[in-house]
């Protein structure tokens, strides 16, 4: 798991300058370096400059990059961000092909499979992964991105060159390419965001590369396909075959992703979804050791926790439980409201845009504990998503409204806004045409009945857009610790399969997650099994919203504020001020009027680190 960058012109020799370039290399390097702290290198190869930091996970010895190999009087270059959980096998094959190899590393492997495939290979790989290539004979760079966007992997164009990058900051240290904002990445921020377009990188000019896709770049012009698409299919098993293939699915992904030369660990917080990860890892854990758990919580929050529809339960009786049935040697881990606001300005930084608030800067700071311990990580992130665990796969008059489900109410986004500014953003205008683009993106079976469609279509908005942001999140907040967090649930063969499955059998049951909770009857405890779906905790504490508004009331009376003349700030003083209101939250089930305040502190410091304007 590592950071890649780099910048090629099919026309241009960057070894004729290269004092200039390797600058340019060393600093891109030094905005990935948190991502990979065990090493890093840089390469100049004619047209293409490749640069890479390394976390070093597989293959501790020989798995350097940038990483070249030569194959019939030709030279390939390649740096990769990520891992291979089937690469063993897929060696095993080339190998049998007549490829001889000199290291035990997956990079190797997909410069061997890209040899023997073309751009094609990456349908074989099964793991996370953002690749660069330089095919030196050809003077063509190839971009991948693996099937669901785990990894990020952005790029831009400047005067034909195109600069690529983990981070969105890296490419910023090309000369040329600055960060600014028009309409549209104002409308990321306050009509959609935390979540962000597909494809978009928020800031004008940048791209991230979708996820199943690859790009190719040479003297001929620049191409993009997809390698792979979620595709709707029927479905034939009866319900036993399903139940059972999933479980097989599952068991093999989560088996599959224990890969690792260094010790891994779960995150557990008591839920179905990572204790079904931490039972199947417990199971496969070398013999005599014991899995490492990590659980987290906020200071004094069983003193301050109110339960509501969202989160009906704290999580800790429900850890107590699991670590001791799968007897993990656990830590739990609580955060202080004063390090969770400290650390919003940090969330920022993780992800170069505003995040979700303090559930991404408490995960950066648990993530950064783990990262004492461990390197590599498996959570149960994407389970809601395949297996129905939300409210809005349920609530009818969520499923037939016809946009975002998480974000159904906009008058709090609009109200916290500067009327003019509200006005010319056009936010139901902007919500509608992303929301009909990624729905006809949907290819509906025939025989599906109108329900079907609708589950489906809500099935689909929440893999292209509400997992997406949970993803970046995880991918972000891990890997500015140096700490790799995998995704069993996200395999995109498990994927393919739970998408296609009826409603009638998915909510088996006729319980959240159904299917899902008849499979953990096999690895969980009734309790756990049956606990009903308690998202991602967040902290109750008092003196946090306190902190939030005390810097609220700075911004709206600092007039060198680059937020504040966008800002209602007459709303924004009498809820501040004012008595406690039922507003809907901001994003999903977690963003309340805290987390507004705090996703407006983000934006302040965002704007000011980037020196942004409309």
């Amino acid at each position: 798991m590592c950071g890649i960058a780099g910048f090629y012109n099919p026309d241009i020799n960057f070894s004729n300058n290269p004092k200039d370039n390797f600058k340019i290399l060393n600093n891109m390097v030094k905005t990935i370096k948190r991502r990979g702290p065990d090493g890093d290198g840089v390469k100049i190869i004619n047209s293409c400059c490749l640069a890479h930091a390394r976390l070093s996970i597989i293959d501790l010895d020989g798995g350097s990059q940038p990483m070249s190999l030569s194959f019939n009087g030709n030279h390939y270059h390649i740096v990769f961000n990520g891992e291979i959980y089937n690469y063993k096998e897929l060696k095993n094959n080339l190998i049998s092909k007549g490829y001889d190899f000199e290291t035990q590393s997956d990079t190797e492997v997909i410069g061997y499979m890209f040899i023997e495939y073309g751009p094609e290979f990456a349908k074989h790989l099964n793991g996370i992964f953002a690749i660069a290539i330089y095919d030196h004979m050809e003077n063509a760079l190839f971009l991948f991105r693996d099937h669901f966007g785990i990894k990020p992997l952005y790029y831009t164009m400047y005067c034909k060159t195109i600069i690529f990058g983990s981070r969105i900051d890296t490419l910023f240290e090309y000369k040329g390419v600055k960060p600014s904002l028009d309409i549209n990445g104002f409308n990321e921020i306050f009509t959609i965001g935390p979540a962000k377009t597909y494809g978009g990188g928020v800031f004008y000019g940048i791209k991230e590369l979708l996820p199943g896709e690859y790009l190719a770049y040479s003297s001929e012009g620049l191409n993009k396909r997809f390698y792979y698409r979620l595709l709707s299919t029927p479905h034939e098993d009866s319900f036993d075959v399903t139940l059972e293939k999933t479980k097989q699915l599952l068991e093999d992904s989560i088996k599959s992703q224990m890969i690792s030369d260094v010790p891994i660990c779960t995150f557990l917080s008591g839920g179905i979804d990572s204790s079904i990860v931490s039972a199947i890892c417990s199971k496969y854990i070398p013999k005599g050791e014991k899995l490492s758990t990590y659980s987290f919580d906020y200071e004094d929050n069983s003193k301050h926790f109110k339960s509501h529809s969202f989160q009906l339960s704290e999580d800790r009786p429900y850890v107590d439980i699991m670590k001791d049935y799968i007897s993990s040697e656990h830590s739990y881990l609580t955060c202080k409201y004063e390090t969770l606001y400290d650390l919003l300005e940090e969330s920022v930084d993780s992800r170069c845009l505003p995040t979700m608030a303090d559930i991404d800067s408490s995960l950066l700071y648990f993530c950064s504990l783990v990262s004492n311990t461990h390197k590599v990580a498996l959570t149960g992130e994407c389970a809601d998503e395949l297996f129905g665990g939300y409210p809005w796969f349920f609530r009818d008059e969520m499923i037939n409204q016809g946009t975002f489900p998480w974000m159904s109410d906009i008058t709090f986004r609009k109200s916290v806004l500067n009327p003019e500014f509200a006005a010319t953003l056009q936010m139901e205008k902007y919500i509608k045409n992303a929301y009909n683009k990624t729905v006809s993106e949907i290819n509906y079976l025939p025989h599906e009945s109108e329900k079907d469609k609708k589950l489906r279509r809500i099935s689909f908005l929440n893999i292209r857009w509400f997992m997406q942001t949970l993803l970046d999140r995880m991918d972000r907040t891990s890997m500015h610790n140096g700490l790799e967090a995998r995704v069993p649930f996200a395999d995109y063969r498990l994927m393919d399969y739970v998408f296609n499955i009826p409603w009638d059998i998915k909510l088996c049951d006729n319980r959240p997650k159904g299917l899902l909770r008849r499979i953990a009857k096999d690895y969980l405890p009734d309790t756990i099994m049956n606990r009903p779906k308690s998202p991602y905790p967040k902290t109750y504490h008092p003196k946090y919203e306190e902190l939030l508004k005390e810097r609220m009331k700075e911004i709206i009376h600092d007039h060198t504020s680059p937020l504040r003349p966008y800002l209602n700030i007459q709303y924004l003083e009498a809820i501040i001020d004012g008595p406690e209101n039922n507003v809907k939250p901001w994003y999903g089930q977690l963003m309340a009027k805290p987390q507004m305040f705090a996703y407006l502190i983000q934006i302040d410091y965002w704007m000011r680190k980037y020196n942004l304007a409309l």
